[in-house]
């Protein structure tokens, strides 16, 4: 049985009733209070061996309370919970040196077992706080997928460990590095980002590591590469499953000795650099196809941060959408309010962009529509915009299977023009074409893994696990 006595502190009857209920029940003795003021007495007087504290309270902000506990007590951990679920509230709960942060509604178990660890380890080092706030948030949402990622990056922000995240294109991979290095202790070193896709592959090494003059032809001075230009501070690398083996042998270098050599350079350079690696792609399948480096891989996937796409938090949407709305307003546009209706049409659309396809959906409506507020009729307009539907493709009866796929790939190699495609192309086209097979027979058999299996001539558990590996989304109601 725990012991110890808690002090509670949340202007919501109700909460303080469950929470003293849940605590006692775990053999703690609770003093709870509705007042900031009556948490102070209590603390200031040397009671209490942990601190359950909300952010808002009627007579002060616990933010600008904590501070003082601090100072007066710094062994006493202060968990802070609050309803204001942004990704500010839980930065700034860690800058002040809270021990944990939890978004409400919690699980009251969740919260039983973070005081029990805290009694375990006090906190007995205080948080320097900043000295100023940007006013826009990085990161927007309040679900919980977002909830989860606030706090993960809240306890990484003043380590130097190396983050690989993870995510679709457009769910804002740059956005998480860019808040680890602007809210982190490199803050006032040099954030420096660069996408390996768009980066011929012969030129990637020489812009990470720089080259010395004459390394190669056209290089007629010594230029800097990313790693120098980084320095103490932050390089993001975008894209990383798209680096060549050779780029990725001396990036590895880098991660195990701390030093690499400019193209053509023979002088080991120390590098002081954190690294945020990000990739929309299956790097474990890339590993499996001899395209990257196992070693590397786990190096680079110290703490790894999964972004959810924009259809997994559709509850985000109107927060996002005031976000971008505000945004555009402070460029000259004017600003615009969403019917409910046409929230509704947002929330069950795909979101194949994700939040970038929301946000050129925004400027869109606040640049091209005089309406002052939105209807469900122009959003479904703008989500099928006529470029869309020239897009669609249109089922040709006399086309077979085989030469629809012919056609395709012709489409696929002439985007590359001379040149060829990356090397993989047959993993990466099966890879491709099983994700919506297996969606095609599900939807066809209403979700019914048993007829979807039977249909695919796969055994089903085999099926379910390729559900879960390729991250298919079910069905309503299907598990």
């Amino acid at each position: 049985m725990a012991s110890g006595t808690v002090l509670v502190a949340d202007d919501d009857a109700a909460i303080r009733t469950v929470v003293n209920q849940a605590l006692s029940r775990a053999g703690y003795t609770v003093r709870a209070t509705g007042t900031a003021a009556m948490l102070w007495r209590w603390s200031s007087a040397g009671e209490g061996d942990i601190i359950v504290t909300d952010v808002m309270m009627p007579d002060e902000n616990a933010f600008n309370l904590i501070p003082r506990i601090r100072k007066a007590r710094p062994e006493v951990p202060i968990i802070v919970m609050s309803a204001q679920n942004t990704f500010m509230t839980a930065i700034k709960a860690s800058e002040l040196g809270a021990y944990e942060y939890l978004p409400k509604p919690f699980d009251l178990n969740e919260l039983v077992a973070t005081v029990g660890r805290a009694m375990t380890v006090p906190r007995n080092k205080t948080t320097t706080n900043r000295e100023s706030e940007q006013d826009g948030m990085p990161l927007v949402g309040r679900s919980p997928a977002m909830q989860e990622i606030y706090r993960v990056l809240a306890r990484l922000m003043q380590t130097d460990l190396t983050v690989m995240v993870s995510g679709e294109s457009g769910t804002g991979k740059e956005l998480v590095a860019k808040a680890l290095h602007d809210y982190g202790k490199r803050a006032r070193g040099p954030f420096v980002a660069i996408n390996m896709a768009a980066i011929p592959r012969e030129l990637i090494e020489a812009e990470l590591f720089g080259h010395e003059k004459g390394a190669f032809t056209g290089a007629q001075t010594r230029n800097a590469g990313r790693f120098e230009q980084a320095e103490g501070g932050t390089l993001f690398l975008d894209e990383i499953g798209d680096m060549p083996m050779d780029a990725q042998t001396r990036l590895l270098r880098v991660l195990q000795q701390g030093e690499y050599t400019t193209v053509g350079g023979r002088v080991p350079i120390r590098s002081d650099v954190r690294i945020v690696a990000a990739t929309n792609k299956d790097l474990l399948q890339l590993i499996k196809q001899g395209l990257f480096r196992e070693d590397l891989y786990y190096r680079l996937n110290v703490v790894p941060l999964r972004l959810p796409p924009l259809r997994e938090r559709t509850e985000d949407i109107p927060d996002l959408l005031r976000h971008f709305f505000a945004m555009v307003e402070r460029e000259g546009l004017p600003r615009k309010q969403i019917e409910p209706a046409a929230l509704e049409v947002m929330r069950t659309y795909a979101w194949p962009g994700n939040v970038r396809e929301l946000e050129n959906l925004a400027r869109r409506l606040a640049a091209l529509y005089p309406q002052d507020s939105i209807s469900a009729s122009i959003v479904e307009q703008e989500l099928l915009s006529p470029d869309q539907a020239k897009s669609v493709p249109v089922p040709n009866a006399e086309e077979t299977l085989s030469s629809s796929v012919e056609r395709h790939m012709a489409e696929y190699f002439s985007g590359f023009g001379e040149n060829l495609p990356p090397p993989g192309l047959y993993h990466r086209v099966l890879h491709e074409i099983e994700i919506p097979l297996i969606s095609a027979a599900l939807a066809a058999t209403n979700g019914n893994q048993i007829r979807a299996a039977e249909l695919l001539g796969l055994n089903r558990n085999t099926l379910r696990k390729k559900i879960r590996d390729l991250e298919i989304p079910l069905l309503r109601g299907q598990r």
